[in-house]
């Protein structure tokens, strides 16, 4: 998919899930539990050695079983890893900081490219390399006064904070009334006691709500 329908399509949802593990069948459990809440862009984070291919078995198996779901890989940091995700099919790149070579090779390879950034002027950068979503990390740091305070001057950037966002929805409305395109939840979406207890229906009950939430947030 061309990086500007995955960037609209993150904006429609609202939501991007963050999720890691070293067994396949974990990740493939939550994934799928997360496709058939509604999801449509999954993000799967980088977490060792192991997590390239582990990606790769996930981006096959959502060929064939998810239609429609795009896959990212999260926590790259340099432009050989983002290369390597991508050969394995990620049609994403997300950062947790603004790395121009990671930049570079997204551009190359036509991938929707998300890097973190912390300042106004990080997220300018960013933008001007390309940059369609920019990652407000650390969401938990920054805070819903972050965005408020970038688009007051600068109201044509897209933000996603990750990092601090939970399902409460006071905690929601904080970041969309702020200006946030969409939201990244980790562990807070995608509670690590289901995980072990592999409840992968509670799991997409629990996406399905915090979609629901978001909708009605941006509908009032």
């Amino acid at each position: 998919m061309e990086s500007t329908k995955l960037s609209d399509t993150i904006r429609s949802q609202g939501l991007v899930p963050i999720f890691s593990h070293n067994e396949f069948d974990t990740c493939k459990g939550v994934m799928m539990a997360c496709y058939e809440a509604g999801i449509r862009v999954f993000e799967f984070t980088n977490r060792g050695d192991f997590s390239p291919d582990l990606f790769a078995r996930l981006s096959e198996y959502a060929s064939n079983h998810a239609p429609g779901l795009l896959l990212g890989a999260g926590s790259v940091v340099d432009a050989d890893k983002a290369a390597q995700y991508m050969k394995s099919g990620a049609e994403m790149i997300v950062s947790p900081l603004l790395n121009e070579a990671v930049a570079e090779a997204c551009a190359k390879e036509q991938v929707l490219w998300i890097p973190g950034c912390a300042t106004l002027t990080e997220v300018a950068r960013a933008t001007e390399l390309g940059a369609d979503i920019v990652k407000v990390f650390p969401g938990n740091v920054l805070g819903p006064e972050f965005i408020k305070a970038v688009l007051a001057p600068c109201p044509w950037f897209s933000l996603m904070p990750t990092g601090g966002v939970t399902a409460d929805k006071d905690n929601l409305s904080g970041w969309f009334n702020a200006g946030a395109v969409a939201v990244g939840m980790g562990s807070q979406l995608i509670n690590k006691a289901l995980v072990a207890q592999q409840d992968y229906d509670q799991i997409r009950e629990s996406v399905k709500s915090v979609l629901k939430t978001i909708k009605e947030l941006r509908s009032s």
